[in-house]
């Protein structure tokens, strides 16, 4: 199937409406030419109101941890954003609740397959590295720590939410020593290599 009527098909699926507190509106970004992807959790309330993921605080911090504008993060040619869950769960006692099942089971084999130009797969977040990576490294941290052995196809993230920077204080290797590497792989992934001649 081609990469634009999956899309279409994902834009319209309604799998776990009667879960949604606001309703569905899939959230997600993708082209055949994306060279990175991030896979995160779900869209945050402000996101689903806007229509563009990573549109609050997190997603700045984030873009800031990439050490790219958002011009370049919306730009589905250079990164596509396949989230655990493409719709906003809800809050519930400690923030958001977690992302809806439905949509990795449903749509992440058919989409991450037809991304096959993808240089580096970022994981953010608790759901999106057990969802992929959890039987092979203990916890999330531990994980976050790995990035060389991962690197340069893949990278463990800690969510950029505000509600994390205890675990940011805690962990000062991260912003010292991975940021700047992520930062060199994102921009080495993201630039059109020149043709010679």
């Amino acid at each position: 199937m081609r990469l634009d009527v999956l899309l279409k098909e994902v834009r319209a699926c309604t799998l776990c409406e009667a879960h949604l507190p606001l309703g569905p509106r899939p959230l997600v970004q993708a082209s055949a030419r994306a060279r990175v992807v991030i896979i995160g959790q779900a869209p945050g309330a402000a996101a689903h109101e806007s229509g563009k993921p990573w549109d609050d605080r997190s997603g700045a911090r984030l873009r800031e941890w990439l050490g790219i504008g958002e011009t370049e993060f919306y730009d589905a040619n250079r990164v596509a954003i396949v989230p655990m869950g493409f719709c906003y769960p809800g809050t519930g006692r400690g923030g958001d609740l977690p992302p809806r099942p439905e949509c990795a089971v449903a749509w992440h084999e058919r989409l991450l397959g037809s991304l096959k130009n993808i240089q580096l797969t970022m994981l953010v977040g608790r759901y999106a590295f057990e969802h992929k990576l959890g039987d092979r490294y203990a916890s999330l941290t531990e994980a976050v720590g790995a990035w060389e052995e991962l690197l340069p196809s893949m990278i463990v993230l800690p969510h950029p939410s505000p509600r994390n920077n205890r675990w940011l204080s805690k962990h000062a290797w991260f912003e010292r020593d991975v940021l700047p590497a992520l930062r060199e792989r994102v921009a080495e992934a993201i630039t059109p290599r020149r043709r010679p001649g």
